[in-house]
Parts: C-alpha cells; sequence; structure tokens
C-alpha cells in the first residue's frame, strides 16, 4: 500500500513534516521518500519538477495520484484510509467545523510567520525599514494571541475538540516553526502547553525535522 507511494521533502519544512505525520498517523510507513537539500537547490531539481511543477516540496505521489499542496495530501490520505490508523476527521459536526476552520487559517499564521522571519531575505537591505519590521510583529503578536484564545477555549487538549485531528496534524508544525525561531514560551502559556504535551506524539516524534537534532534553533522570535 504505502510502498506505492513517493516523497520528496525538506528538514523543517512545515509543509512537507505535515503529510509526513499524517502518513504516520494512518500507519503508512514505508513508503518511498527522499529528504532534499534547500542549501543545494534540490528542491527545483528535475526530480521534484516532473511531480511538483513549481519545483516545491512536498512533492508526492500516491500511485498515479499527485497531491502536492500539504493539506490536500492529509486530507486526501484520510479519505482513502479512513479504517487504517487512526480517524482525523471528528463525527461530531460542531468539532468538524472547528477542525475546518482552524485548518484554512494556518496559511494566515505562516504567512504572517513568514513576514517576520524571512523579512531580510525577502527584501533588499537598501529597502528594509524598521517600521515595516516593527508592524510585522505586530501583526503576528496579533495573530498568536488569537490561537492563544482558540486553545484557552478548547475543550480536550487538542485544536478540535477531546480527539488529534487534522486540524493538529496541518497546524503543530507551524507552531513548532515558531518555537524552533525562539518564541516566549512565557508569553502564550496555552499555545506553549499544547506544543510541549504533542512533541513526543509517536507520530510527530518519528518525523521530527533531522536537521533541528542536529543544530541549535534561533532566538529571531524571543521578543515576541
Amino acid at each position: 500500500m504505502a510502498k506505492d507511494m513517493t516523497l520528496l521533502w525538506g528538514s523543517g519544512s512545515p509543509p512537507c513534516w505535515r503529510v509526513m505525520i499524517a502518513l504516520e498517523e494512518k500507519n503508512l510507513q514505508g513508503y518511498n521518500q527522499k529528504q532534499l537539500s534547500f542549501e543545494k537547490g534540490e528542491h527545483k531539481s528535475k526530480e521534484v519538477m516532473d511531480i511538483n511543477p513549481r519545483g516545491q516540496v512536498p512533492a508526492f505521489k500516491c500511485g498515479d495520484k499527485i497531491i502536492n499542496e500539504s493539506c490536500g495530501a492529509c486530507f486526501f490520505l484520510e479519505s482513502q484510509y479512513k479504517s487504517q490508523g487512526n480517524k482525523l476527521i471528528p463525527d461530531c459536526p460542531k468539532e468538524q467545523a472547528v477542525m475546518f476552520q482552524r485548518v484554512f487559517e494556518v496559511n494566515t499564521l505562516g504567512d504572517k510567520m513568514a513576514n517576520v522571519i524571512y523579512y531580510n531575505w525577502r527584501v533588499p537591505e537598501g529597502e528594509r525599514h524598521d517600521s515595516a519590521i516593527k508592524r510585522n510583529k505586530e501583526v503576528l503578536v496579533a495573530e498568536l494571541k488569537m490561537w492563544e484564545g482558540y486553545l484557552q477555549k478548547a475543550s480536550g487538549g487538542f485544536l478540535a475538540g477531546k480527539n488529534f485531528s487534522l486540524a493538529d496534524v496541518i497546524i503543530f508544525p507551524t507552531f513548532a516553526y515558531l518555537y524552533r525561531f525562539g518564541l516566549c514560551e512565557e508569553r502564550y502559556p496555552k499555545l506553549t502547553e499544547y506544543y510541549k504535551s504533542l512533541m513526543n506524539r509517536p507520530s510527530i516524534k518519528a518525523t521530527w525535522p533531522p536537521t533541528w537534532k542536529e543544530t541549535p534553533g534561533q532566538d529571531l522570535l524571543k521578543d515576541l
């Protein structure tokens, strides 16, 4: 079953990581995989482009089906393998609604995070402004406070209710990325509690980015 799947991925990439977590949760180990180096530009290789013409990872195939958008791949895996592994879409309509809402908010969180973390990379040195940096940080803080509020209201320890769901599969890697870049644990107690409670979940522990194990994180977000 999993032998018909191929995943090309990069270490530390939240989109890649969420697909790997979903595969673990559905007991789909043993798939064909290859870790690529962003530094060497391997995500732009012909091997990737043949699956994902955008030259991005994840590049994911299941048989003759290609699903490169990470959220789509996660939903596909749950849809195709409902009876296998852990159920990732709640039966409760209310929990389903929360799950879908949180999943489709992840891109907004990711964009605001990237505007801070990658500002210097995206903006030429002569065009950088302290006011823009400050504004980006303020926007990210407001977003993080919103997620802190979500977790304060959540019941059961997970984003959509009492059970681990696709909301957690898809969003946890983004939270982990924030902490990797030094997000202050004390300022977001519920977010920190959530992050630490899931760090050792088997699917997450098994797919923890290998480069993160080998190198220290950064403190770019320590003042947030």
